[in-house]
Formats: structure tokens, sequence, C-alpha cells
């Protein structure tokens, strides 16, 4: 067993990297001295090296407990490629492979273990870690045990017995996102009463937040993807089943490599699709949110959002999967009343206590709230996780670099408003379109039948268009002063519509401008600092990279992130001593590639080393 004399020698030797992400030290000394602790940290924020490196330094094994039948095998592998002694226990292994890897963890042979959490549940194993010297205990995506987190999982609720079989190991619990219900409900829960909570910056400065209005979504999705990541792998979210298969088949139509990912597929399907995704190069996952718990694949280079996802926490979550080697990305997304309504109706009719469905709708609310602000999307999200972004102007959104303009629309609301209440104690119901249709002077059909023609505030909305009628329907449903009925998408007015309509409020509403261009500030997105001869020697690099990860039939990114191949394409190491020096490259890893690295970028033979 290798034996490191401090967590700097374990990330310099073990992992490549000569600095620690801000908090990592903290958090690894904190459990180094055998205390509890609960880490919030973004998604590709560094979390695993929080337990990692601990487990290196300390006697025994550590036991990781994740979810994610995915993510612990990547880490798995990727350990290994580092000359780290790990392995996983899960229900993908053989019956000898189980045995194997038992005798490894009795015969401590093991630096990390990686479990289930059935896996850690069952009275078997149980017994098999009161045989063994157990360094650390880390909960991977402890948000689980919260019943108001997003993917509560009741097999997390067991997890406190740990305190009690095993007093004097140091417990770890983390996750990406929580808010503090889900946050006292994880101390709660495991008994973590006395742990110290370290709460890391959730901003991810790299991806840049964009949210559009459906104006024929599939067209806006394309030409986000053709114009700024036409070769790059990214991963598009679907409210349903249905939606992924058209999209994906859309995409596919278009020329791109897609692979749909949903509950209705055979698990061998998704496990297929999913390996792909992360072994080959320029794949577009369109997918529900069954997947992505797990995915560690560093160069999603953006996430699209097609639907409207549930909540923040979601939306964080899903957007946090692209970037997570720190390259400039994509959270793009577009949605309508349409969503709007279909996310209440799901809340409506589900099975879940009336409490639970409050606080679902409050959660929803503040995602639109987000969708509609004028202000820097990232300060938006950093303020619904209680920190404070201390700029006004963050030049990574759309907000930022194209401002939106905004207007008194009280007037344009009382015109709505009215139209409603003039319609709405008749025996049919109407929608939106039907509105618009009024307000425009339009005569449909529809309105000639009902004589709508002949209403007061027929004709008197010509001065905005029918996308701005959209819009300002829309966010006075976000507001609160239009209700809308699920069934049938018919219009209503609430308990607060008369403080509009008696000009006792003001209302200030989003100007709705057509497909907004991004200002072209952050073109250099595109070409991650390279260019020239640099570009054309990552690219070899990459081919480099593809070649072993297929011999070695794993994804590329284990042996190298983009990072490290654009360092390296950079600086040109001329010698095995300066490519060592190159982020990324430990000493397992120089080893085993960087003979051959060196021979791509300097185009001869290098001597081996002595």
């Amino acid at each position: 067993m290798l034996t490191y004399k401090s967590p700097l020698e374990v990330l310099e030797r073990v992992f490549g990297y000569e600095a620690f992400r801000p908090g990592q030290e903290e958090i690894i000394r904190h459990i180094l001295d055998s205390k509890d602790a609960l880490v919030l940290m973004p998604t590709g924020g560094g979390k695993s090296l929080c337990y990692q490196i601990p487990a290196l330094c300390l006697e025994g094994t550590a036991v990781i407990i994740s979810p994610l039948i995915a993510l612990m095998q990547d880490q798995v592998m990727a350990l290994k490629e580092s000359g780290v002694r790990a392995e996983f226990l899960n229900s993908s292994l053989s019956y000898d492979k189980e045995e194997e890897i038992t005798q490894k963890l009795l015969s401590g042979r093991l630096d990390l273990i990686y479990v289930s959490p059935e896996r850690l549940n069952s009275e078997g194993f149980k017994n098999i870690l009161k045989k063994i010297k157990i360094s650390l205990f880390a909960i991977d995506e402890a948000h689980c045990v919260s019943q108001w987190g997003h993917d509560f999982r009741p097999e997390y609720t067991k997890f406190y017995i740990l305190k009690d079989l095993f007093p004097e190991v140091p417990r770890i619990a983390l996750t990406a996102t929580a808010d503090l219900e889900t946050r006292d409900d994880i101390i709660k829960n495991l008994h973590l009463e006395n742990c110290r909570i370290f709460i890391s910056s959730f901003d991810r400065p790299n991806i840049r937040y964009r949210v559009q209005i459906k104006d024929r979504e599939r067209k806006q999705l394309l030409d986000f993807i053709k114009n700024e990541h036409p070769d790059d792998s990214g991963i598009v979210y679907c409210i349903s089943r249905k939606r992924v298969e058209e999209i994906a088949e859309f995409l596919n139509g278009e020329g791109f490599k897609v692979l749909p990912y949903h509950a209705g597929l055979s698990q061998k399907e998704r496990e297929k699709n999913q390996d792909r995704f992360l072994k080959e190069e320029s794949i577009i996952m369109v997918a529900t949110i069954a997947f992505g718990m797990g995915i560690d694949k560093p160069d999603v280079r953006f996430v699209a959002h097609i639907d409207l996802p549930k909540s923040m926490e979601s939306y964080y979550q899903e957007t946090g999967r692209a970037g997570r080697d720190g390259l400039p990305s994509d959270a793009w997304m577009v949605y309508g009343l349409k969503d709007i309504v279909q996310l209440n109706n799901f809340i409506n009719r589900s099975n879940a206590p009336e409490e639970q469905k409050k606080i679902e709708k409050r959660k929803l609310n503040l995602l639109l709230g987000y969708s509609e602000t004028v202000s820097c999307r990232r300060k938006a999200i950093l303020e619904y996780f209680k920190e404070n972004y201390p700029r006004e102007n963050c030049q990574n959104c759309d907000n930022c670099l194209n401002p939106p303009v905004t207007y008194d629309a009280t007037i344009d609301a009382q015109k709505v408003l009215s139209c409603i209440y003039r319609i709405q104690n008749e025996r049919f119901g109407f929608g939106a379109g039907h509105i618009i249709e009024i307000l425009t002077g339009k005569k449909s059909e529809k309105v000639l039948k009902f004589n709508h023609d002949k209403l007061s505030v027929f004709g008197i909305g010509k001065d905005n268009d029918i996308h701005q009628w959209q819009s300002i329907i829309r966010q006075l449903v976000i507001l609160g002063y239009i209700k809308v009925e699920p069934e049938y998408m018919t219009l209503g007015l609430t308990g607060e519509s008369a403080k509009v309509l008696r000009s006792l409020v003001k209302v200030r509403l989003r100007k709705y401008i057509l497909q907004p261009k991004i200002k072209q500030a952050a073109e250099k997105q595109k070409t991650y600092s390279l260019n020239g001869s640099d570009t054309e020697l990552f690219a070899k690099l990459k081919e480099l990279r593809l070649s072993f990860a297929k011999a070695e039939n794993m994804p590329p990114y284990i042996i190298f992130h983009d990072k490290t191949l654009m360092e390296m394409a950079h600086k040109k190491p001329s010698s095995l001593e300066e490519m060592g020096k190159i982020s990324g490259v430990g000493e397992t890893k120089l080893k085993k590639y960087g003979k051959a690295f060196l021979e791509k970028i300097n185009q001869k033979i290098i001597p081996a080393a002595h």
C-alpha cells in the first residue's frame, strides 16, 4: 500500500493537481481529524476528492455509499487508472467477482470500496464491515435521505445505524443540491447533529445561462446546436418519453449522433446508450430526468431543456452536468405557458400529501420567477441557495449580455383581465389564444360564433402583436393574476386580479423580443483559448486518447480530461519531467501514457526514463 504524508502529496502524486479548489483542503483536514461533516458542493466542484484523498491518508478502507451504479463504476475505473486500489460492490457483478472483491476487502487490500445503499443495509455486509479497519464512511447524494428532496430514497433513512455500529469512524455526507429543509433532514436522519457543515459556492462561472420563450422550439434547439455546438457532446432534457423519442428522431434526421434515454426503454438499451454517450465523442443524449444522476462525463458542453424542469434544484442539478471540467459550457432552456400548466397539473394529480404539494408548487413558482427575471440569472440562482453574489452583472448569462427591456404593463394587464372578466361567466371556458384574438380584433370563426366581436374589449390590444400578448398572459399567470384550468387550458381571474383592475397595484413586465441574439463578447467559448497549431495539436491528442480508450474499453476522459490535453497542446512539454507538471497527469498516468503523448506532441521518439 502506498502511504502519503499529506493531502497535498496525494493531490499532486496521485491526481496530478498542484493546488486544491476552494474549500477542499479544509474539508479534508476536518475528516482527517476524525470529525463528521456535511458537504454542499456544486456538481463539478470536486466533491469526490474530499473523501478520496483522506482515504489515501488514513489507515484502513474507506466505504463510499452511492445510489448510482454508473457513477461508482466510473469513479472506480478512474481511481484504478491513477494507481488507487478501489473496487465496487453492486448488483451488476457476478457471484465470483463479488467473492474476489470481498476477499480483497477482508484482507485489507483496498483503499476504497464503493457500495450501493441496498448492499450497505444488508446484514451480511454489515458483518463484513465489523471485521475490517474502516477509515471513513462517505454518503454520496445525501439529499436522497430527505422526503422533501427531489430524489428521495427510503433505504437512505437506515444509514443512521452507522453512528451506532461504528461510533469512532468519521462520516462525510455530500450533495450538490439541498435547500434548508433538505439540509435539516440530512442532519436529523443520518444522526449528524454534531457535524460541521461546509457550503461551497454554488457558482459555476464557466456555465452561460440562457432562457427563451418557446417559438417553434425544435427550430430553436436546432439553431442553438448547429450554431454553437455542432461537434460537441450534450444533453437535451424533455418532459416525457414521447417527447424524447420525437426530439431524438428530429435531431437524428438533421445529421447529429443522437441517442434516446427514458424509463420506457429496456435496461439493456439504456445501458448501451449510456455507455456510448460516455465512450464516444460528439454524442447528444435526449432524455427524461431518468438520465444524468451519476454521469461524471466532464466534457458535456451543453445542457438544453426543451421543457421546463420542476424546480430550481432540478434545474441546477441538470444544468450542472455541463462543463464539469471547468471549460466554457451552455445551459439553454425554452419554455411556454403549456409547460407551467402541465407541471402544475402533475402536482395536483399526484398522490403526495397536501403539505408536499404546497412545497412543490412553491418550488415551481420560484423556478418560474427565475425564468422570467430581468436581472442576472447567476445572481438569481445563487440567491435561491442563500448565497450572495457580489456583482449585479456576471457577463455570462443572457440577461447580462443582452439586458431585457421592461415597461409599465398595468394598462395591458387590465385589458387582458377585463377581457377574461367579460367572458368567464359564460358556459364555455376560453384559452389564451381566444383572448388574444379578441384583444387584437381578429374576427375568427370562434370569436364570431360567441359574438365576442361585440365586446367593448374587442380590438383594444392591436398595439401589441400575438407574441407580446402571449408573454403578457404568461407573466400574469406567474404573478398570480390569472389562473389556468389545467384540463382545457382555459383562463380565469384570481383573488389578486381585482387589485390590478382597480389600479391598486402597478404591473411591470418584460417586453417580449423575438429571439434575442447573444452578444459576441463570449465568442471565445468555442475556441477554449486555443488557436492555430494549438487547435490542430489538441485534435491529434484527442485522437490518441481515443485510441487508448477504445483499446482499454473505457471513456476517453478517464485517461485525460480535455483540459489536460489543452494544456499539453498549449505548453508542448518536451520531457517526461515537464509532462508530469501538466495538470491532471499523476505519477501512474505519466508512466502509462506520458511517452506516447510526448511523441505525438514533438513528433519524435522520446527516450524512456531511467
